[in-house]
């Protein structure tokens, strides 16, 4: 229960007298004999305009004692007496349409409980035209429920019946239910309409006096009013709420827009008078006041005489009296409210003022700001913060950090920046000043609450937050928050830089996704390569073979400069590379030949071993050949060398390698391998023994041996060659110069013999040639057939004749004969004659041809240069046709001829 003397008193209205339009100066005034009024849809009843226009017409012959006017139709329901006695009647007017110029009554009926006469004490109307509600003297009220406005569309029976007078009616919907308040003298009943029995629930024992309930609005839970002398009561439909000590004789309750207007009697007045009485003597006074429920303070009071209704219209109250004089009450806007609140601090009120005068979150940050700014100056830092942190999000967070720089209010400072990130509103400075905030406090709870929070409820720069709380030394919290967010880089340099957690690390990056642990495995490889080695080869095994879950496979050769100074990681790490991939890239097998050949130089127990496996990797086809020879080179690795020599057909380099470490039977021995392919390696190695001053005799014998028999070099350039040593005696050439002379003179012999031969062979040639010449040439009787086998046919006529003793009938020869000149069966023979002798003339004129050029040319090195390039010099060359003015018709007709003579005849 709230005490009335606890409650502020304010001027939140401004109270003028109602001028009359017409005649400027003067009050406006009422016609006399109201008994009665209400407003509505635009009129104050008496039908008042806003312009103080009145218009009237007769409702009844005698009076009328209720008005109700409905807020949302044009629709005014009226109870008055048209005769003398107790015969009340209700009249319902449709104020929108005209009947003889006056509202449209639409219905009439009496308003009588049970045929017993008696007075109409309230009357109440649902907005929906459904429900009415009339309460009588003698306890009852008569429910009307259909369409008020028809008979035939409504019924009417008794809903409440009792001993004591209705002094208040009022319906409340809320959502699907209507609710009926029913209020007597001595108790309050409510009526549940939209359930067909209409159950009723008796909410309280006292009552209260004739107008004094009244229905709030929703801002109030639309509760029922009812206003005793000692207090104000307020009723849900189930059960009794609220109460407030307002005590004093109510002679008016009325809600409206959210304020209780109550009008008391003075105190100094006489004693109240009787119910359903409101006259009053001259000097009665009367206090009007008007409160506000929800803020608890007191808006307006004032006193009045005779009053005899309150109305809101227009957005004004207006206060009619009896003596004809209309007072209004302007409410002040909500701004200079305020203000009158702020003059006496009362900050706490003007927000709760704010908030029910639904003022926009602008207008109630800049309360908030001022209520901090008054808290501060009074030293109330905790209360200050407080209303700093309802201005988030619309004052400048800059404005109340500089207040709390100062290290004694760090604490407040701490719970701003919470509630600055609690809303998402912090920027980065702000984050770094919270974490500084806590690291000083060293109120790990508060920081570990902070980084901690779910998921969804991050509302500050984790990275920020990470780096901060580095510098201050929370390593753990930086990791946790690093791990948490997924923040691996800095996660990794923490555990790596500040905890040296190496195995930690480790783990961590084997569980990231495959792109991430293969660019942090790059970055930070080294590192872990030094500290873990095996975990670290491990790791890098599976990420460049088949890297769990997502199964990519990391380019190997990437990772080979992380093992700089871990040659024994590295090799395990390369051999299973090419275990697993065969193809792997090709800077493994060159790294992997480098480390085998490393060790096989400084292993000497292993030696054969350590050869054989860089042997073997030298075989495979993934080796390339010159880094590879240049590895074997670099640590004189013998096998390796002649292998990729050989490899190569570098025979010439093989044979050198021998020579440089003076290994004489092994270049004999080179010379038998790859003489064949080269052979001038013979040449070579007759010439490096002829250099020895050593006895190679042996060795100058057999290689001698084999250029003798392959005839590889000119005798003189031998005798030259081995001039140069002053070992080799005569005995050692002397079986080779033997056997070349022999040879020489046997082919000499050879040579003579086929001069001779030839000659003869000319001598009779030049016999027959003469002898076609001067004698005549019998023809026998024997043909030669053209056809694919051959036979011999008596021959006929007509049939064709050649020097050569052949003949051929003459269809035969027209048929497979390629030329008219030329036998067809010594055409084959002849052609290659002719081939010989075109060669030998092509041969014998480029060689004068050169020789003239030779001969007439300044610079005869471009000359031959110039034969050079176009291969005439090579040991294979190319016969073209003869120069174009060679008659080369006539030389094929004469070699003809002279073939056709020296052909054997055959008879």
């Amino acid at each position: 229960m709230a005490a009335f003397l606890q409650w502020r008193k304010f001027v939140f209205f401004d109270k003028d007298t109602v001028k009359d339009p017409v005649d400027n100066g003067k009050n406006f005034v009422l016609p006399p004999g109201i008994s009665t009024c209400d407003s509505g849809r635009g009129h104050i009843i008496w039908l008042m305009t806003r312009s103080l226009q009145l218009t009237s017409f007769q409702a009844y012959k005698l009076r009328v004692t209720h008005l109700y006017q409905l807020k949302q139709h044009s629709i005014l329901v009226s109870v008055g007496q048209d005769e003398h006695g107790i015969n009340p009647l209700v009249k319902v007017w449709n104020l929108d349409k005209r009947d003889s110029g006056n509202p449209l009554c639409t219905r009439i009926f009496p308003a009588i409980p049970g045929n017993k006469p008696t007075e109409v004490s309230c009357l109440s109307v649902h907005e929906n035209l459904n429900f009415m509600a009339i309460g009588f003297t003698d306890g009852s009220v008569v429910l009307t429920k259909g369409d008020i406005t028809r008979d035939r569309h409504s019924k009417t029976l008794t809903l409440h019946e009792g001993t004591s007078p209705v002094t208040g009616l009022a319906f409340r919907q809320m959502a699907k239910v209507t609710n009926l308040f029913v209020a007597t003298l001595e108790k309050v009943h409510c009526y549940t309409l939209s359930i067909k029995e209409y159950p009723k629930v008796e909410l309280d024992t006292h009552g209260c006096a004739l107008r004094c309930s009244a229905l709030a609005d929703p801002s109030q839970d639309s509760q029922f009013i009812v206003a005793g002398d000692e207090c104000v009561y307020l009723y849900q439909p189930d059960e009794r709420g609220p109460c407030f000590a307002f005590d004093g004789h109510k002679l008016l309750a009325h809600w409206h827009r959210g304020y209780l207007f109550l009008l008391i009697r003075d105190t100094k007045s006489p004693n109240k008078t009787a119910f359903g009485s409101r006259e009053s003597s001259p000097s009665d006074k009367q206090l009007l006041t008007i409160y506000d429920l929800d803020n608890k303070f007191i808006a307006y009071s004032a006193s009045f005489d005779d009053v005899i209704d309150v109305v809101a219209e227009w957005g004004s109250f207006y206060i009619l009296t009896r003596d004809g004089k209309v007072c209004v009450l302007q409410e002040k806007d909500t701004q200079t409210k305020l203000e009158m609140l702020f003059k006496k601090n009362l900050f706490v009120m003007a927000i709760n003022l704010a908030k029910s005068q639904h003022l926009d979150s602008d207008g109630l940050s800049e309360i908030f700001r001022q209520y901090g700014d008054h808290l501060y100056l009074k030293g109330d830092h905790d209360g200050a913060i407080q209303q700093y942190i309802r201005t988030i999000g619309k004052l400048e967070p800059s404005y109340v950090i500089r207040k709390f720089l100062d290290a004694q209010r760090i604490h407040n400072l701490t719970a701003y920046l919470q509630a600055l990130h609690r809303q998402s509103l912090a920027n980065a400075d702000h984050t770094t000043l919270l974490l500084n905030c806590y690291t000083k406090l060293k109120d790990s709870s508060k920081l570990e609450e902070f980084i901690k929070s779910s998921e969804g409820e991050v509302h500050f720069d984790v990275e920020i937050a990470i780096k901060v709380l580095r510098q201050a030394g929370y390593h753990s919290h930086a990791v946790f928050l690093a791990e948490k967010h997924m923040h691996h880089e800095w996660y990794l340099k923490i555990q790596l830089e500040d905890l040296k957690n190496y195995h930690e690390a480790l783990r961590y990056i084997g569980r990231l996704p495959f792109e991430q642990a293969e660019s942090n495995m790059k970055r930070y490889g080294k590192t872990l390569m030094h500290h873990v080695p095996e975990g670290t080869t491990l790791l890098l095994k599976g990420l460049c073979t088949n890297y769990q879950p997502s199964g990519d496979a990391a380019n190997s050769e990437e990772f080979i400069p992380i093992f700089a100074n871990n040659p024994r990681e590295l090799k395990a790490f390369l051999e299973h590379m090419i275990e697993v991939d065969p193809r792997s890239p090709q800077g493994v097998y060159d790294t992997l030949l480098e480390l085998r050949l490393q060790d096989w130089a400084h292993e000497q127990d292993v030696e054969k071993v350590l050869q054989m496996e860089a042997v073997s990797l030298l075989r495979s086809d993934n080796t390339v050949f010159d880094k590879a020879l240049v590895l074997c080179q670099m640590h004189n690795f013998k096998e390796g060398v002649l292998y990729l020599y050989e490899k190569g057909k570098l025979y010439q380099q093989i044979m050198h390698y021998h020579m440089q470490n003076e290994e004489y039977g092994k270049v004999v021995d080179a010379c038998k391998r790859y003489g064949d392919q080269e052979g001038c390696l013979w040449e070579q190695a007759l010439g490096y023994f002829a250099r020895k001053e050593e006895d190679c005799k042996a060795y100058i014998s057999e290689v001698l041996q084999h250029i003798d028999q392959n005839n590889l070099m000119p005798p003189l350039l031998v005798v030259q060659t081995l001039a140069h040593n002053s070992t080799a005696t005569l005995s050692v050439i002397k079986d080779y110069l033997i056997n070349k002379l022999q040879r020489e003179s046997q082919q000499i012999e050879d040579d003579d013999r086929k001069i001779r031969q030839y000659r003869e062979e000319t001598a009779h040639l030049r016999a027959e040639i003469q002898e076609l010449k001067t004698s005549t040439e019998m023809f026998c009787h024997i043909t030669l057939d053209l056809q694919p086998h051959i036979s011999f046919h008596p021959l006929e006529l007509p049939s064709v004749h050649f020097l050569c003793s052949h003949s051929f009938h003459q269809h035969c020869f027209e048929s497979y004969a390629e030329s008219e000149a030329e036998c067809p069966t010594c055409t084959p023979e002849n052609r290659k004659v002719m081939d010989m002798l075109r060669a030998q003339d092509q041969k014998r004129d480029l060689h004068d041809h050169f020789n003239r050029q030779l001969r007439s040319s300044n610079d005869g090195f471009s000359v031959v240069a110039d034969y050079f390039s176009r291969g005439v010099f090579n040991k294979l060359t190319l016969v073209t046709d003869p120069p174009g003015n060679k008659n080369v018709g006539s030389l094929e007709v004469n070699l003809q001829r002279d073939l056709l003579i020296h052909t054997k005849r055959n008879c």
